[in-house]
């Protein structure tokens, strides 16, 4: 291992200065605060809110550690363009544009329909493109096209008319991804995994006729590292994000960065899987993102931990192309030892669930769970992050090398230091599910994720000769996985073994998250969407399909009981225990789904529950909403991390200061960590 003093860094990260862009380049306007006058929030506009997070533990870092964190981080937003490009195809130009007008614009900055550009132009680099980063609806301008081309103009930029007209045609790529089951998935969403033409019966064939080669133990994941296009002979063909590839300069200046961080690995373990990442980098050979995954699930001994790469299949209307995203992690150890009894029982978990004998696994093998700070996020990470996270995604490396799970619990902490109590008054039945759910809200929703992440997503097994299922389940395959996990989570908190291995005080932690569950899934996630819309984004099927599912049945029982109270519905569960059977019956039916491969039956479940919204309770929903103070997304400007160097150029520390305007971060992003050309 090369001692610290031995990596030399070039770039010294600046900020900008105010008025969003207008002045110039400058170091030093981010600010730091003491944990008591922290602010959390610094803006909200549309539909989301812009919180800050701190990093508790970075200063107990070492230098070496430090150096690691900042070099991941780099390679992190090297490749930031590349998601906004995944987004959408005139993404980099529409985002260009913005930035030049925020930067350049000389005319007046003030006004109704300067108020409407500031608010689209934040919409846009929350969203990392013009669609709506979980909606998938596209972004409406509330200023028109004349007012925007004079803004262009007053800076001296320009766009084309096709993209002029993809902005503000609502009827032009008017979805990012589409889960219509009545439609071409590839055709109806605007998504830039495929080229112009391609269908989505071509896609599968393709595919269809790739995982016929695969060695059955060890499936490739096809597809998760590529644009697919057809070539100048009719054919289909993969153009592969690599370096000297699609997307290759980007990569290689994240390679720049991953060979520094290799340079300062924590252990030999770790060492050996960044360089895999460069090598997957350079080469886009699935076997060896394979590789990387197995060595990365094999470092359990680092403090300093990164997610990075294309991982997440969400915006493929297929489920197949990875997302570009980055988090860089700081375990939290104090945290993580208070949770370890979860992963220490995984196996008990796994004996004592509702499945199916012949869909347990007889030996869970290679969790790890840690609490960890985020240090920097990027990518489809950023601004809008999860809490949670489960990886690898291949089922074959996690049954026989394991898996990662981490709670981001920095994250969480801004959420809740950030969230008013609106949202309960507006939502909850009576008074005592607004105590319960101040009382052990919090709890309640760490231990889901931990659950969720930990026990959900490391449970259950494939019957013998069937294959990777997101292959089966096409479409569906996201959801069903994602309330799987829910299930899991939510058969649990409610065993008294909860309360025996001392991770909560009593069951009343999980009744608080059964009423918060059927809360959320019912009633308050439809105020994220627009009237006449369904729901197509998996996480929100997911709630959807499993809270409906199980109020159709307990309703039958008496077990849950729809009240409607002044023109407002409320969801009163009457008896916990019962709902608990009813999630574990259900569990039981998701994973047979997932390990027979039954498309048939988890389209049915999905579409009959999932799916459509009854556009009474919608409107009465929007209605009630309306008294509710805190926007329904959030997300997060990101720590600037500061190296300190000697007269020779090695770094010292770092350090870490926290913006406070979203803006800015935006426009500093855009000019010091963007590599790739408006169009590929």
């Amino acid at each position: 291992m090369k001692t610290a003093s031995a990596l030399l860094i070039l770039l010294a990260p600046l900020c900008l200065t105010a008025q969003h862009g207008a002045a110039s380049l400058t170091a030093g306007t981010a600010t730091t605060a003491a944990p008591d006058s922290f602010v959390w929030q610094t803006d909200q506009f549309a539909d989301v809110r812009i919180l800050r997070y701190q990093v508790p533990g970075w200063d107990q870092l070492s230098v070496q550690q430090k150096q690691l964190a900042y070099c991941l981080n780099m390679a992190g937003l090297a490749g930031r363009d590349i998601l906004w490009d995944q987004n959408h195809r005139h993404n980099l130009q529409v985002r260009r544009a913005l930035e030049r007008i925020l930067s350049g614009y000389k005319g007046q900055r003030s006004g109704v329909d300067w108020d409407h550009f500031m608010t689209y132009a934040k919409q846009v680099f929350f969203s990392n493109g013009i669609h709506h980063h979980y909606g998938n609806d596209k972004h409406e301008p509330a200023f028109s096209r004349a007012y925007f081309e004079e803004l262009l103009k007053g800076c001296g930029a320009t766009l084309s008319e096709e993209v002029l007209r993809t902005m503000f045609d609502p009827a032009v790529d008017a979805k990012k991804v589409s889960l219509d089951a009545g439609k071409d998935l590839v055709q109806a969403s605007a998504v830039n995994f495929y080229g112009p033409g391609v269908t989505q019966a071509e896609v599968e064939a393709f595919y269809a006729e790739r995982e016929k080669r695969d060695d059955p133990a060890r499936p490739l994941s096809h597809g998760l590292n590529s644009r697919l296009v057809r070539g100048a002979d009719g054919r289909l063909q993969e153009q592969v994000y690599k370096v000297g590839g699609l997307y290759g300069a980007a990569l290689a200046e994240s390679v720049k960065w991953l060979e520094k961080a290799a340079a300062v690995a924590e252990n030999p373990q770790q060492r050996k899987a960044i360089e895999l990442l460069i090598q997957y980098y350079r080469t886009g050979d699935l076997r060896t993102w394979d590789d990387f995954n197995i060595a990365w699930v094999q470092d359990t001994a680092c403090s300093v931990d990164f997610i990075l790469g294309f991982v997440e299949v969400y915006n493929d209307p297929l489920g197949k192309r990875g997302s570009y995203e980055s988090i860089v992690e700081v375990n939290d150890p104090e945290a993580t030892r208070n949770m370890l009894a979860i992963q220490r029982n995984a196996q008990w978990f796994e004996d004592n669930s509702p499945l199916l004998p012949e869909h347990k696994k007889k030996n869970v093998v290679g969790i790890t769970y840690r609490f960890i700070n985020t240090a920097g996020e990027a990518g489809d990470a950023a601004p809008s992050t999860p809490i949670g996270v489960n990886l690898p995604n291949a089922n074959w490396i996690r049954a026989a090398h394991g898996s990662k799970s981490v709670s981001l619990g920095n994250i969480s902490e801004a959420y809740e230091k950030s969230a008013g109590s609106s949202t309960l008054e507006v939502f909850c039945h009576d008074q005592e599910e607004i105590d319960r759910a101040r009382a052990y809200g919090a709890l309640a929703g760490k231990l889901h994720t931990a659950l969720h992440e930990v026990v959900g997503h490391a449970s259950g097994q494939l019957e013998p000769g069937v294959g990777e299922t997101d292959q089966t389940l096409k479409s569906y395959a996201s959801t069903l996985e994602e309330g799987r996990a829910d299930l899991v989570a939510l058969y649990y908190l409610m065993d008294p073994k909860l309360v025996e291995l001392g991770v909560m005080p009593s069951l009343e932690v999980g009744k608080a998250e059964y009423d918060a569950y059927l809360r959320n899934g019912l009633l308050v996630q439809l105020r994220r969407i627009k009237p006449g819309k369904d729901i197509e984004e998996a996480h929100m099927r997911n709630r959807m399909w499993v809270s409906a599912w199980v109020v159709e049945k307990g309703m039958k029982d008496g077990v849950v009981a729809r009240v409607v109270r002044d023109g407002a519905t409320y969801y009163d569960i009457r008896d916990h225990g019962k709902l608990r059977t009813l999630f574990g019956e259900l569990l039981r039916e998701v994973q047979r789904i997932k390990s027979q491969g039954d498309h048939a039956a988890g389209k049915a479940l999905v579409e009959t529950y999932g799916v459509k919204v009854d556009p009474a309770v919608h409107a009465e929903v929007l209605k009630r909403a309306e008294r509710i103070r805190t926007a329904p997304y959030a997300g997060f400007i990101q720590p600037l991390m500061i190296p300190v160097t000697d007269p020779s150029g090695a770094i010292i520390d770092v350090k870490l200061e926290f913006p406070d305007d979203f803006v800015e971060q935006m426009l500093y992003y855009g000019a010091k960590h963007s590599f790739l050309p408006d169009v590929n």
